[in-house]
This record gives C-alpha cells, structure tokens and sequence, in this order.
C-alpha cells in the first residue's frame, strides 16, 4: 500500500518528486515518479543498507506493482553512490567518465566512507558490488519514465567534482536536483577531485537550465532559490579568484 511523502519521512517538491535528506551527512535522495510504470531514483545513499532502506520506501510511494527502474548519479562520492546495488534491474545514468573512475577507485572510495564514519565491513560490501553507470552523459541526456513525465539529465560539470550531473523535473515548479555544485548545510566541500577554476561556471549553467523560478535541491541541505545558487556562485568564484 502506498503512502504519503511525509508519511513514508520524504519532502514532497511538486506531484510525483520528493526527497529525502539522509541521516549523518544530511545528503540528498530525489524520486521522480513516472505516470506510467517508470521511476528515477536520484542518488542512493551511502551504504547498501541505506539502498535497500531507499527502495522499500520508494515502493511504499510508489504503490502495489511499482519499483525504481532508472537511477541517476549526480557525482561520485560514497556518500551519494554506495547503495546502488541495492536496486535490481536498474538502468544507471552518470556523467561521461564516472564509469571508469568508479571501477578504478572503488578501494579509495571505500576507505573515504570509513574515514567519514561508515563501519569497514558495510563499506567494504558495497564498494565489492559497487555499480557503474550504464548510460554516461556527455551533454544532455532526456529520460522518458512514461505517462507523459520527462526529466532532462544534463552534464554540467565538472565542479565540485569531475563528473557533476543534474537533474532537471520540469513542472510547476520545476525542480532541479543539483548535487554537490549546491550546498545548504554548510560551505561547499572542494575535496582533492574538484575543479576550483570551472565551479562557478558550472552554477551558471545550472541557473540557465533551472531558471528564475525553480526550486533548486542542494546535495546537502535545504531547498534554495536561484538568487541562493547566484550568490553561492559569486562566493565560490570569490573563494578560487575566478570570473
């Protein structure tokens, strides 16, 4: 039996999209339900049981007969691609190059997730299964979940990392689910894989995909404007003394 958003602990955004802020590092999974069957899951959490948590709830959301059939990464860190293997059947989207980081730095990216406080052996599990994106996204990429619902997967990186992906729903509001490149909770986290000198650019694309209206999901945090994305990006292009 299916339930409300705020029955099941999600954020209803516009009908059909909701989030859910993760506990510990407050970080953001999105939902888009189609009218037809289809399902995006946007980011998976940070351990397979946190995955697994993510997919019976999207269930409950979903309704009898219903399940996540596509899921989208918006950048490689544990704390947004470790669950994925707890959804069967998927069809993965990531930015262009993911795939290949993911396969090649799934040790580092296991040891980053206990560093940060997740115990070694459920980081070690999903880092054993960790699953790479099937589809890569070099520009933009429009996903059909059916029943007339659409959402626009578009590479707008690199940023915050080398492989930053949103996620625009268009609707009223539009929603535009943007990863890291936005932060709420706290000042934006340029670890060793960003890219300081292209990070305000990046924003600017993500303004001129989402525009003046839309409500804009950081990866950590809460729901902000496009003036808050604005001054986020003249505060970033401050921090690294670009344009």
């Amino acid at each position: 039996m299916n339930v409300s958003w705020e029955e099941a602990g999600w954020e209803r955004l516009a009908p059909g999209v909701g989030r859910r802020r993760m506990p510990v590092w407050d970080a953001t999974v999105g939902l888009v339900a189609g009218g037809d069957g289809g399902a995006l899951m946007i980011d998976t959490g940070a351990t397979l049981r946190e995955g697994a948590e993510l997919r019976a709830q999207a269930q409950r959301l979903l309704g009898p007969g219903r399940r996540v059939t596509h899921i989208a990464l918006t950048h490689p860190h544990f704390d947004h691609v470790m669950g994925t293997a707890a959804f069967a059947g998927t069809e993965v989207y990531g930015a262009v190059g993911i795939d290949v980081l993911l396969r090649r730095d799934r040790d580092a990216l296991r040891d980053d997730a206990v560093r940060h406080g997740v115990e070694r052996d459920a980081a070690a599990e999903a880092a054993d299964v960790l699953v790479a994106p099937h589809h890569l996204v070099c520009g933009e990429w429009t996903l059909d979940l059916g029943g007339g619902r659409q959402v626009l997967l578009a590479n707008v990186g690199p940023g915050h990392s080398g492989h930053d992906l949103a996620v625009l729903v268009p609707g009223s509001p539009e929603v535009v689910f943007c990863g890291d490149l936005v932060e709420e909770s706290g000042t934006p986290q340029a670890g060793p894989d960003a890219h300081p000198s292209s990070w305000p650019a990046a924003l600017d694309r993500l303004l001129a995909l989402g525009g003046e209206n839309a409500a804009y999901v950081p990866g950590h945090g809460a729901v902000v404007d496009a003036a808050y994305v604005r001054a986020q990006r003249d505060a970033l292009a401050a921090r690294f003394d670009v344009s």
